[in-house]
């Protein structure tokens, strides 16, 4: 089992914590990593891009000259995708681009990202995290207190709203609950710091 120290909320080292094996040791599947994080930013896509075919531009009801004998290209439609101003072929059109996954294999990516960060020493567990009111500048002194990089995740047990408003002015910090785990912003912040509540909570889910 992955051993790892536990911290108070000043940064001081106040003891270790065994984690599951089944949930943060073990191996790392890449291509289904990879895929989750396709799957969840494909669901933020908001895909309402949209042209006008020959059908939806207005105008053009009108043969512009006859079948035959000006000389010129025989044309039925000043509309056609062929002159300026006409309709768009094969254009873009309102879509969806969300598709899912099996509930295993999201399970898996979670448990992947979870092991890479233990295995780079990015995951740090605390005892608890909490503010007494929501202020920015707690958040900044916490994570001043663990050297944490510009970019660190915050998991408590709950969506806590004193420490998801202390952290949401600064950038490239983020508070989240345990419900809310997911593959990108594991991958996407160098440091995570979690609750051991929380990391109870992630292995009775996810084990």
């Amino acid at each position: 089992m992955p051993k790892v120290a536990v911290y108070d909320m000043t940064g001081a080292k106040t003891g270790e914590m065994e984690l599951n094996d089944s949930v943060f040791g073990v191996e790392i599947n890449e291509a289904v990593v990879h895929q989750a994080v396709v799957m969840q930013l494909a669901s933020q896509r908001q895909g309402n891009h949209a042209t006008k075919t020959r059908s939806m531009v207005r105008g053009g009801g009108r043969k512009p000259w006859k079948q035959k004998g000006t000389g010129r290209a025989r044309s039925g439609s000043i509309r056609s995708p062929l002159w300026v101003g006409g309709g768009v072929a094969f254009g873009p059109h309102p879509r969806s681009y969300k598709f899912s996954m099996p509930r295993k294999a999201r399970r898996l990516a979670i448990k992947s990202a979870l092991t890479a960060k233990v295995n780079d020493g990015e995951l740090l567990v605390v005892e608890s995290i909490n503010f007494a009111e929501p202020k920015t500048k707690d958040v900044v002194n916490f994570l001043g207190n663990f050297e944490a990089p510009a970019k660190a995740l915050i998991i408590t047990v709950d969506n806590d709203e004193n420490v998801a408003k202390s952290s949401r002015n600064i950038p490239g910090v983020k508070a989240i609950g345990t419900i809310g785990l997911n593959v990108f912003d594991l991958l996407h912040h160098d440091k995570v710091l979690v609750t051991k509540e929380a990391v109870a909570k992630i292995e009775e889910v996810l084990a």
